[in-house]
């Protein structure tokens, strides 16, 4: 079985469970077939040593390796870059002292967890792919930047086995800052299998548009939404918009809702849910919407396919991708007219969409099973196994 270490600079922790979930899923997906490995490195001013914690799961383990910083110090930065660099030495040492020697390494999210891989492969032979989800590549963000930082990453880039970004459109974004490889192969996220899953049909007097957000307005626009909504609002009154989730400006955007007067009666904020209460809510919607200003992927628009809910989405992440004529609309970023227009035709037409089509299409695509031997697959190639 091949022994997979995963590297990544975002993933769940004792401060946000939520953090770089998808990349947990990955990992899940690939321990179907592979002996996996995680090893996390996280920063922490409440403590004044390193500590280790460990956590397995039912298929794969995760070590988790938190490392004193002190932001008042005046040495903040060399600080921070020798205990980061520690925490990996100690994480590599403590997993080859259990016998765990990867025969290949995925990294996710570049640039620093790609350094620590490049430095592997020509120290111990090892090679690595390299799975990308930042939106930072993608032109709107602008937020690829630093002569140091690119020239780093194009090196770290340029010898890994694969690039697996979870998008066509992010893959693009990736080529235009000359960051070439050649071996580029998408690889999508995974779907929680709560979305494959048929729930109870709850009764409603409004037709229902729902939304899952992290609440990133320069990303999300919800915004954008809410004002549409407000102006739809003076013409008829028969739906609903259900925001699901939570992050740093769900009061700022729960506030505008408010001078609105959408609250109530046309917007009911729930807050952040498990997997299986966001698929259940989604399910008992008429369409998905999604008004963002850049997504690398967008899984909250496969997660609504797979339920067989249409959707309506501003041209981002795996939009195009997978949005056709036949389970849904896609409009141009920031296009408050359309999105009047394609709301008003959605409310009115959402029955003609066929949600048994449209469940069947996506769901074997997204599956724990399906990704997780595509990436597993790769890795042979690589290994020439």
């Amino acid at each position: 079985m091949i022994k997979v270490l995963f590297l990544s600079p975002w993933y769940p922790n004792r401060y946000d469970p939520m953090a770089g979930l998808f990349v947990q899923k990955h990992a899940e997906a690939v321990s179907l077939y592979c002996d996996v490995r995680v090893l996390y490195v996280h920063a922490d001013e409440n403590i004044i040593c390193f500590e280790p914690e460990i956590k397995k799961h039912s298929t794969f383990s995760e070590l988790t390796i938190y490392y004193p910083v002190k932001k008042n110090n005046p040495f903040y930065i060399i600080q921070k870059i020798f205990n980061f660099s520690m925490a990996y030495y100690k994480g590599i040492k403590y997993l080859n002292e259990e016998n765990f020697i990867p025969d290949i390494i995925h990294v996710n999210i570049l640039t620093r967890t790609g350094i620590i891989a490049y430095l592997l492969k020509f120290w111990k032979g090892i090679p690595y792919v390299i799975t990308e989800h930042w939106t930072r590549y993608l032109p709107d963000r602008k937020a690829f930047n630093g002569t140091i930082r690119k020239a780093i990453t194009k090196i770290v880039v340029k010898n890994a086995a694969a690039i697996l970004p979870v998008s066509l459109m992010l893959k693009n974004a990736m080529l235009s800052h000359k960051l070439k490889n050649p071996n580029y192969e998408i690889i999508d996220n995974v779907l929680d299998p709560a979305f494959f899953k048929t729930y109870s049909i709850i009764s409603r007097s409004k037709k229902r548009i729902i939304l899952v957000s992290c609440f990133i307005e320069t990303a999300k626009n919800v915004k954008g939404i809410l004002r549409v909504l407000a102006k739809l609002s003076l013409h008829r009154s028969d739906f609903e918009l259900v925001i699901i989730g939570t992050g740093p400006d769900f009061q700022k955007i729960s506030n505008y809702s408010n001078e609105l007067n959408l609250t109530d009666n046309f917007v009911r904020f729930i807050g952040e849910k498990t997997s299986e209460e966001v698929a259940e809510w989604v399910y008992n919607s008429d369409f998905f919407i999604l008004f963002s200003n850049y997504e690398t992927a967008g899984i909250v628009i496969t997660e609504s396919l797979a339920l067989g809910k249409p959707v309506l989405t501003t041209r981002v992440g795996i939009a195009e991708d997978y949005i056709n004529e036949n389970n849904g609309i896609i409009i141009d970023i920031q296009d408050e007219i359309a999105l009047l227009d394609k709301i008003n035709y959605m409310l009115d037409n959402f029955q003609s969409f066929d949600s048994n089509k449209i469940r069947t299409e996506i769901r074997n695509k997204f599956s724990y099973e399906k990704i997780g031997k595509q990436i597993t697959n790769i890795y042979k190639n690589i290994l020439r196994i």
